[in-house]
């Protein structure tokens, strides 16, 4: 039967997790004792709602679908959620602190916490200005807590994230030959990521030729390398906003004496760091399953950062890996395992897995091989 003229359609946009999120968010609210939450911060604004949050603001109160604040620019995207969100589209000329201001007032709120470890004193300034110092309610990590447990969608998306990462080293490893450079390795990297459907990279690779890789955030250079010398590749792809991050040390033919001595030293911490992973186990305890490998092999001194930190919409997120760290982990949490030691002068050992804790333990998310064998290029 043909549809009849007057009648109407109507996209509906699948909620699927933003539904429980917001309700979470709302709880925290309450908490909180705030009428709404200004979203500045454009992860979490993806986290609520699904949109990037380019240059743009979410406004979230106690009833309703969150307000995205934004401009021209995005307006087709954002219809595109309409379901899930309201839209407020700002004229030309008009700042984000003035469309702020007046969906504001039209709500009728007083008090709006805004993400103090997202704003820059001059963003501050301009909605004190706008909206007034009284109804403003400075708060921090307030989604710091939400976005520690992956739900399925997330998990989802990290592992494809991972896939890729993986078979687009998988694709680099045989190019890689003595007197390329550090850039051109990671140039080939990032173009193989790129060709398997990630949007961009999770972080700057890192790709470190010979003495290079003592430096643990070492960016690439001019570098080049060499036949019986080390490297250390550390790199992730970006898959739907969700990051993935891991790393592996390989040596093109013959390891130098030493680097191979802390390749089979970093390869045994690694092992016990990620089977220390299970719930109710601090985030203290797992670091110190894997700083004691190193610790006790003599290199403690030369391993000096945490074993690892959670991954999601930031590469570096909640919950920190690290001595004195007190969280204890829980199903749902993605966490990397990632010790390292570092000698000046000679070059460095890193390797990394993502690893997911599940209700009985853990699981590796991640699965290159990472026996010395394999790191033989």
């Amino acid at each position: 039967m043909p549809r009849s003229k007057s009648a109407k359609t109507r996209r509906t946009v699948d909620a699927g997790p933003y539904a429980g999120r917001l309700k979470r968010l709302r709880a925290e609210m309450r908490r909180r004792d705030l009428d709404s939450l200004l979203i500045t911060n454009e992860a979490d604004i993806r986290y609520i709602t699904g949109f990037p949050g380019e240059d743009s603001y979410a406004l979230v109160t106690h009833r309703g679908m969150p307000l995205i604040i934004s401009d021209f620019r995005f307006q087709e995207s954002l219809d595109a959620l309409k379901g899930r969100i309201r839209t407020l589209i700002r004229k030309t000329g008009v700042r984000l602190a003035d469309a702020v201001r007046d969906a504001a007032d039209r709500a009728d709120l007083n008090r709006i916490g805004v993400q103090k470890e997202h704003l820059s004193l001059a963003t501050h300034a301009d909605l004190i200005k706008a909206i007034g110092r009284r109804r403003i309610v400075p708060e921090s990590d307030i989604f710091a807590e939400l976005r520690l447990i992956k739900d399925d969608s997330e998990i989802r998306i990290i592992r494809k994230a991972i896939r890729i990462q993986q078979e687009a080293l998988l694709a680099t490893l045989p190019t890689i030959e003595p007197g390329q450079t550090e850039f051109e390795i990671c140039a080939r990297l990032e173009y193989e990521m790129k060709t398997r459907g990630s949007e961009a990279p999770s972080f700057e690779p890192i790709v470190a030729c010979r003495a290079n890789g003592s430096l643990p955030h070492y960016r690439p250079g001019k570098t080049k390398a060499g036949a019986g010398k080390p490297i250390l590749i550390d790199w992730g792809a970006r898959v739907d906003g969700y990051a993935s991050d891991l790393t592996r040390t390989f040596s093109l033919g013959r390891w130098p004496k030493r680097v191979r001595e802390i390749y089979t030293i970093v390869h045994e911490a690694l092992d016990t760091g990620c089977a220390a992973v299970k719930p109710g186990r601090t985030c203290a305890e797992v670091d110190a399953a894997a700083r004691d490998i190193i610790r006790d092999a003599g290199y403690g001194k030369e391993f000096g950062h945490s074993l690892g930190h959670g991954i999601g919409l930031d590469v570096h997120e909640g919950p920190r890996v690290a001595p004195g760290s007190k969280t204890e982990l829980r199903p749902g949490m993605i966490v990397t395992i990632e010790p390292g030691i570092y000698l000046p002068g000679i070059g460095g050992v890193r390797i990394e897995d993502d690893v997911l804790v599940t209700e009985k333990g853990h699981r590796r998310l991640s699965t290159l091989p990472r026996d010395l064998e394999w790191a033989t290029l």
